[in-house]
């Protein structure tokens, strides 16, 4: 019996008891085992994280796809797991060992920090598991994996160490991210852009042979800077080479303000005329432009800060080269500074020596580490690299070629855009928690990578013997005897990028590359279902990666969602405060309200402005499918058993059925073509306006009139077609259907291994030959109806008779509202013209008509009569006689002032549309709720205008 009120608390959590103790989720299931697999495996969440907005549409989108796959029959894998997050859980660690007033990370020493890192995941790292649990994901969490598991790791170092032996990753010295604080290099993605409002220092720097002079331009020349501190570094100054003003000075050069050192004027189209002076300072190790320009003429890169952003000058020997005798005295009275303090004194000292021109306010991007806080330095440093251009090609060419597709297509752009100027991949960080670089380094620096330290002993010893460093006899001890060797190599301290383990998340998690059963069965995956901030940091390097290792895509569908923005369009921050929390909103109205929500929204391309509005108008449509199974159980509605559906033959019910393949068509195409949004809409659609506001409407009167063959098939119809929504809404909103389905269907087997459609339902030969002789209970088939499937049944005739009732109602109803007329007034209609078709469908249907559509009568005639409003419905003229009914005159005024008001309204949104000011300077999502503004006016506008025309019509 189903309750009276419908409360989403009381479900969800029984309702996945029932899934994890059934093992409903799990792949590979017996009665699949011949089954054509779908794979899915889940972008894996930070083991420190909850759950946000992303992450509840990502998994909604990801559940639906794996919902409805399971559904037709094939073997499902979607694969769950969380990611270590190097530097987000030492930071959590290192916070806790503070607060408990613990010694710190580096008293502690490494071994006894990571095993308190691996104790906090132990008791808290688990926490966004059990979130995605109460969303309803229907992962097969009997197999979820983590990053730093023990196979995950062994996949890690054997891609690390063949990379290496391929010559595809190596040590440089090059450019990075570096954090001062967390003291590690990060990736772009760990780095915010804030806009601040600073200055702009336009400096004097004295051409060489010349006597310099404040009052004279031509014996200097002016370049402008944001960071003057880093001017101790420089090495060049860049002009434009087609820039007039300083073709005579390249090649010759300036002495670097305070410094003294010698630097060239070089030419370099990096320089753009246009911008500040039109020369740049080159200063090619903290500035990742200044690099490249270093790159193309050769330039010295000068490095000028430590690891904590403080000027480091004394010993710099890189800094001292070139300098003039008496300048070290600078270096030593500014060394130890930190970077902003430096900049105060060394604009101060610029100015006193005459060498600074002005300074102008400027307000520009700077890049903070987004967990640190600090301002991020552009770090010249020793790091390990992926030869990311050569994995790229492979990867490149599978999406051009279309064995990968990204959904939106758009995205490939952005892709091959990234693809194509690929940077080598700085993979090394400079933490303790995360996968220690296996490499080991001998007296003289030389590197050994190998899998194991026993392993890369033994290739020392094979070469420093060789290079007769040590003797046969020597490297033959330490082989046998550890003790003999303590010290002669020691281990790489820095760890593994996370996007490098993750890269490998595709075919790691399924056991490579120790067992390659479930690599066979489950690679490559389906779909990939993630955001577009991370196509560079992970959806290409999972290409790489699976191309190179598995010699085949790692997915053929890469679905690439939209961001979940605030009601007005403005994206979530905390800083704003209008983070919408989604654990709050399923407290408020349920999982599958937020969940049915998030997939209406999610049309291909547009970001979603989420308000709990929109939640809870859901909530109200769940509770609308929950009083319409109510109301079928309360008459009485079930299905006898091998009911088809397809023999029925009362007009009523054959149009339903109807209808519902038709839904189930709209849903299926618009699912497989990731449309969720499209599919989200024909469920809604479908269940609260066709079946529940005309089919139950309509059925009424059979079902409350007497016994009979009509109600018999009716009562099981209403069944059927219930039955077939909970089927078709189970993707979306899994809970609710369940416990209906578990109440009402009356049926052995879970809706969650349910078949969709018999026609879509993907069973093997075997299967069906068994079911044939065993039926639908033997336990190795899925629990799937014996019943002829309705998947092609169509019935242009039911169809017709009935939507001609529906259009006429629905067209009624709206005139009356266009015109205000109030409930409780009856109108006449007249059929003009009509057809005998007509004639008797609106005698067979006159009291429906009458009482859905507040009509006094339903008359025929010739012709529409004179002061009629006439309506086409179905090619055919229905008309309402207003005389009397409305002041016509007062309705075309209250209509032309509502069409004026609309008018204005889009004048004015135009103006603002066509102000460049406006739309250069307004918030993004001030700007489009403008545009929304004006479409909807527009739209109002029309209506206006139809009603208009409609009135002129009748007078």
């Amino acid at each position: 019996m189903i309750e009276k009120n419908y409360h989403p608390a009381d479900i969800e959590d029984r309702m996945s008891r029932i899934w994890e103790e059934s093992g409903a989720f799990k792949a590979g299931r017996p009665e699949r085992r011949d089954a054509r697999p779908f794979t899915i495996v889940i972008p894996p969440p930070n083991v420190t994280g909850s759950l946000h907005m992303g992450h509840a549409l990502n998994n909604t989108l990801q559940d639906i796809l794996c919902r409805f796959e399971r559904m037709r029959g094939r073997d499902v894998l979607w694969q769950p797991g969380t990611d270590h997050a190097g530097i987000a859980t030492q930071m959590v660690v290192e916070r806790q060992l503070m607060e408990r007033q613990e010694p710190g990370r580096r008293d502690m020493g490494r071994a006894k920090f990571l095993e308190r890192v691996w104790q906090w995941k132990a008791e808290s790292g688990g926490v966004i598991v059990n979130q995605l649990k109460r969303l309803g994901a229907s992962c097969d969490w009997s197999r979820e994996r983590f990053t730093m598991d023990e196979g995950l790791s062994r996949a890690v170092v054997k891609v690390f160490v063949e990379l290496h032996r391929e010559g595809l990753i190596y040590k440089d010295k090059r450019l990075v991210n570096w954090d001062p604080k967390l003291l590690t290099a990060i990736s772009d993605l760990e780095v915010q852009q804030v806009e601040v409002k600073g200055s702009l220092w336009y400096l004097r720097y004295p051409l060489e042979g010349k006597t310099f002079n404040p009052d004279d331009p031509k014996s200097f020349i002016v370049v402008a800077t944001t960071r003057p501190e880093t001017m101790l570094g420089d090495s060049a100054v860049a002009v434009h080479p087609d820039d007039e003003r300083y073709s005579k000075l390249v090649g010759k050069h300036v002495i670097l303000p305070l410094v003294g050192r010698r630097i060239p004027i070089v030419a370099d189209e990096y320089s753009d005329p246009e911008k500040g002076s039109g020369a740049v300072k080159i200063t090619p190790a903290h500035d990742f432009n200044d690099f490249e320009v270093s790159r193309r003429h050769n330039l010295p890169q000068i490095s000028v800060l430590d690891q904590e952003g403080r000027l480091a000058l004394v010993d710099n020997e890189d800094y001292l080269r070139g300098l003039p005798e008496g300048s070290s005295h600078f270096a030593e009275e500014l060394n130890g500074v930190d970077r902003f303090a430096a900049r105060k004194q060394i604009v101060a000292r610029l100015e006193d020596f005459g060498f600074l021109e002005r300074i102008e306010p400027n307000t520009h991007m700077v890049p903070h580490g987004d967990r640190s806080g600090v301002v991020i330095e552009p770090y010249l440093t020793d790091q390990w690299y992926v030869d990311a251009k050569t994995l790229a090609q492979p990867a490149i060419a599978a999406v051009r070629n279309g064995t990968t597709s990204f959904v939106p297509k758009n995205w490939e752009k952005t892709y091959f855009e990234w693809m194509e100027n690929i940077q080598p991949w700085c993979i090394s960080r400079q933490l303790w928690w995360g996968h220690q670089i296996p490499a080991w380094y001998g007296p003289d620096d030389k590197v050994f990578v190998a899998e194991t330290e026993e392993e890369a002993v033994g290739n020392a010893l094979g070469y420093y013997v060789e290079q007769e460093i040590i003797t046969p006899e020597q490297g033959h001890e330490m082989a046998i005897d550890p003790a003999k060797r303590e010290g002669f190599i020691t281990r790489d301290e820095d760890v593994l990028d996370t996007w490098f383990s993750s890269a490998l998340w595709p075919f790691s998690t399924l056991g490579w590359p120790d067992d390659k059963k479930d690599v066979e069965r489950y690679y490559p995956t389906d779909v990939l279902v993630t955001g577009f901030d991370i196509i560079f940091f992970w959806v290409a390097r999972m290409m790489m990666m699976g191309l190179h290792f598995m010699k085949d895509i790692p997915f053929s569908t890469v679905y690439i969602h939209a961001l979940v923005r605030d009601e007005k369009g403005a994206k979530m921050s905390k800083s704003k405060g209008n983070v919408i929390d989604p654990l709050h909103l399923i407290d408020d109205y349920g999982a599958d309200a937020l969940r049915f929500t998030l997939a209406a929204m999610a049309a291909q391309g547009r970001d979603i402005k989420l308000a709990a509005s929109r939640v809870e108008g859901y909530r109200n449509f769940a509770t609308k499918l929950w009083n319409a199974c109510r109301f079928a159980e309360m008459n009485g509605c079930a299905q006898p058993s091998a009911f088809d559906a397809t023999q029925a033959k009362e007009t009523l019910n054959r149009w339903i059925a109807h209808e519902t393949v038709l839904a189930t068509r709209e849903v299926t195409e618009a699912i497989e073509a990731y449309r969720f949004n499209d599919a989200a809409g024909s469920i809604y659609r479908f269940v609260w306006n066709v079946y529940c506001d005309w089919y139950l409407e309509l059925a009424k009167p059979v079902l409350l009139g007497e016994d009979g063959a009509a109600k018999s098939e009716t009562r099981a119809m209403v069944a059927w077609a219930r039955d077939e929504i909970l089927k078709l809404l189970h993707p979306f909103m899994p809970f609710i259907t369940e416990e209906l389905w578990a109440v009402t269907a009356k049926r052995d087997g879970l809706l969650v291994l349910t078949a969709w459609s018999r026609k879509s339902t993907e069973l093997t030969a075997d299967q069906l030959a068994l079911m044939s002789a065993t039926g639908p209970n033997d336990p190795l088939i899925p629990p799937i109806l014996l019943a002829p499937a309705a998947d092609d049944f169509s019935d242009p005739a039911a169809e017709a008779e009935i939507g001609w009732v529906v259009d006429l109602v629905t067209a009624i109803r709206s005139v009356r509202a266009e015109m205000n007329i109030a409930p409780a007034t009856l109108m006449p209609l007249v059929l003009a013209a009509a057809s005998a078709e007509t004639k008797g469908r609106a005698q067979r249907w006159n009291d429906v008509v009458k009482r859905m559509a507040r009509l006094s009568e339903i008359s025929f005639a010739d012709s529409a009569p004179q002061g009629a409003m006439q309506l086409l419905v179905r090619g055919e003229v229905a008309a309402l006689p207003l005389k009397g009914v409305i002041d016509f005159s007062a309705e075309q005024a209250r209509l032309d002032k509502e069409l004026a008001k609309a008018d204005a309204d889009i004048k004015r949104v135009d103006a603002k549309l066509s102000n460049e000011k406006f739309v250069a300077n307004a918030p993004e999502e001030i700007v489009e709720e403008e545009k929304e503004k004006r479409e909807a006016a527009v739209a109002r506008k029309a209506k206006i205008l139809e009603a208009l025309e409609r009135l002129k019509n009748a007078t």
